[in-house]
């Protein structure tokens, strides 16, 4: 792909973290696709959960993440899915980010592209979220998804939450999707030494927005049974103007005040060089540090 072409990247993420066949069916629908490179993939089983992460032309990633989509509702079965995550379609989220040579309406366009032809093909409710949103109640994720699959029959018979696209009941076994376009976002979570989920709650109330924390964090208490151990999960909307280090100390911090130390962190997908090396600038006080002075960058140039 040339620095010309116009490039989209697409992060859906899949109600499907323990059935390793069907994972793989989804993620063929992005191997070998001409006009579309998959990047990484990855799931959880606590979760029960896999994020594709994938570029390409937006003509070759409509058709290949409606082609994905299908799969997802033909393989997973949501009424007897269980899992630590929340969500409310089989193909739960596709969000659409801009990279190269390609605006942001340009993004809304074909959230709303794939979006019209999955509910037309599939009989699937599709709702649009973040800049792609049709009213400002469906901008935050959380939002759209509260009340997960088990409450959107209920949900659906509320105007204020009738499907942009697709029938307005949901779909038996894949509920519904939410697509739209957004900014790029860092998937960051903290492990605990402690298996009290009350605490890792408590401290995801802390770190994020809602809960007088940082700005531009999403975050929730997991309990991954697996691992004995609980978890800060966090979305991180702008990492410009909330650091993934910022993040750790907060968690670190709430985390002492009940006698817990952290386990360890992961980065669930990919993320940019900028958050390395802001967090290598913080934590190692290097001198007019910048993404510059990082050898295989300069390369690439």
């Amino acid at each position: 792909m040339t620095a010309t072409k116009r490039i989209v990247e697409c992060v859906p993420n899949f109600s499907e973290g323990r059935d390793s066949a069907k994972m793989e069916k989804i993620i063929d629908c992005f191997r070998g696709q001409s006009g579309v490179k998959l990047l990484d993939y990855s799931h959880d089983t606590d979760h029960n959960r896999m994020v594709i992460t994938a570029i390409g032309s937006p003509e070759a990633m409509a058709t290949t993440v409606v082609e994905a989509i299908g799969t997802a509702v033909r393989e997973i079965d949501l009424t007897t899915h269980q899992g630590q995550h929340p969500r409310m379609g089989a193909a739960d989220v596709v969000p659409f980010i801009p990279i190269s040579n390609m605006s942001m309406d340009e993004a809304i366009s074909l959230a709303k592209t794939v979006a019209e032809k999955a509910a037309k093909k599939f009989k699937l409710p599709m709702y649009l979220y973040e800049k792609a949103a049709s009213a400002p109640h469906r901008e935050n994720l959380a939002d759209v998804r509260k009340g997960q699959f088990e409450g959107l029959a209920e949900k659906m018979k509320d105007p204020l939450w009738k499907p942009d696209f697709g029938p307005d009941i949901p779909h038996p076994t894949a509920g519904a999707t939410i697509i739209g376009a957004r900014n790029f976002l860092v998937a960051y979570n903290v492990n605990l030494h402690s298996n009290n989920l009350e605490v890792a709650r408590a401290i995801a109330k802390k770190v994020r927005y809602i809960g007088g924390g940082l700005r531009f964090c999403k975050a929730m208490g997991v309990d991954l049974k697996e691992k004995n151990m609980v978890q800060v999960s966090m979305n991180l909307t702008d990492f410009t103007r909330t650091s993934v280090y910022q993040a750790f100390e907060i968690v670190k911090m709430e985390a002492a005040r009940y006698g817990i130390s952290v386990a360890g962190s992961e980065i669930i997908g990919l993320l940019p060089l900028g958050v390395l090396v802001d967090t290598a600038n913080y934590y190692l006080g290097i001198e007019d540090f910048t993404i510059d002075r990082v050898l295989e960058y300069r390369m690439l140039e």
